[in-house]
Formats: structure tokens, sequence, C-alpha cells
């Protein structure tokens, strides 16, 4: 499997981190762009950027519009964006490929590939929501960073980690990241 991984200028970046650790666990090769606004977040969120780079099989700078995940003849199987930024949706909902995140994204939805957008914003306009509804329309999955309480989180890494575990569901990956409802098997309310 080959995944791609945008990280955005919106508040959350750990949830891109958690996203990156799995799938280094999990063995998928991945191509990661982390814009530098989502860099200037992640200091302020107390995020090393080159932790996250490190965890990557490949690493692209935002303006790196030459890299491979930039053609719709690399093949990748889906790209998800975590956070994104609501800057990144816009671009991505009226087809703007100005930098290499939103041209890998413009890249999975022509290309008909998984494209998950883990927006990370409250609250939202109607500006907010058409373009939820656009890319929706085009075939993005978008996924707010709103992690369940059925499974009864008693950590901060607990909320992390469902809303991670779920990203990776969206992207085909089979998890145990969180407790699912009604399984039976992991104690979860049914």
């Amino acid at each position: 499997m080959r995944k791609v991984i945008g990280i955005t200028g919106a508040s959350g970046a750990v949830y891109g981190l958690r996203v990156m650790e799995a799938l280094r666990n999990l063995n998928v090769e991945t191509y990661l762009i982390i814009s530098g606004s989502a860099k200037k977040v992640m200091r302020e969120e107390g995020i090393d950027p080159t932790r996250i780079e490190s965890l990557a099989t490949r690493v692209f700078g935002e303006g790196e519009m030459e890299a491979p995940i930039a053609s719709g003849s690399f093949w990748f199987d889906g790209m998800a964006i975590v956070p994104c930024s609501m800057k990144t949706l816009a671009s991505i909902a009226h087809g703007i490929t100005d930098n290499l995140v939103t041209r890998a994204a413009d890249v999975a939805l022509k290309e008909r590939r998984r494209l998950v957008l883990v927006i990370r914003e409250s609250p939202l306009s109607l500006v907010h929501i058409r373009n939820m509804e656009l890319v929706s329309m085009a075939g993005a999955i978008v996924m707010p960073a709103s992690p369940p309480f059925y499974n009864r989180p008693t950590t901060i890494d607990d909320m992390i980690n469902s809303v991670a575990g779920r990203v990776l569901d969206l992207l085909g990956l089979r998890n145990n990241m969180y407790r699912r409802w009604g399984d039976p098997t992991d104690g979860s309310p049914s």
C-alpha cells in the first residue's frame, strides 16, 4: 500500500502524527507533505515537524510540484489530509492546485482514489459547509476531528487514537486503535 499524507495549518497536528505512527507500524509506504503553515502551528502545539517527517518513506515540501505524487501516472491508493485547514479545503473544492498538498488531492480526486479530509474547525461558516459539499460531491470524504465518547475515553491519547483509527479505517486499513461500537470482543457499548 502507498498512502499520501498531507498536514496543513489547522490546529491538531497530533492527529497527523498519530496517523503517521500507525502507518509506520503497519509498514505502509508513506509520502508526506507538511505545509509551511502547519509547521508554524506544530511549533505552537509543541510538536517537532522533523519527528513526523522521520516516520515517512518520503517527504516533500509544499512547493515541490515536480514530485511524483503530483502526477496521476504515479500510483498511490489513498490520501488523507490530517488536519485539513479551511484554506486547503477551499482550494481543493475549487480546483486550485497552488501547492503540492492541493495538487496531490486533485490527483486523488481525478483518478478516483480515496481522499480523506480531516477538518479541524469550529464553528463552521456557510462557506465552509458549501466547500465540504463540493469536495464530497467530487468524491472526497470529509471527516471532522470529533472523537467519540461511547468508547469511554479516559485519556487524551484515547481521543487522538479514535480519530486516527477512523482515518485508517477510511483509508482501508484495519486497526485496533480504538474501541468500536457494538463489538463484543472489546467491551464497547452494544
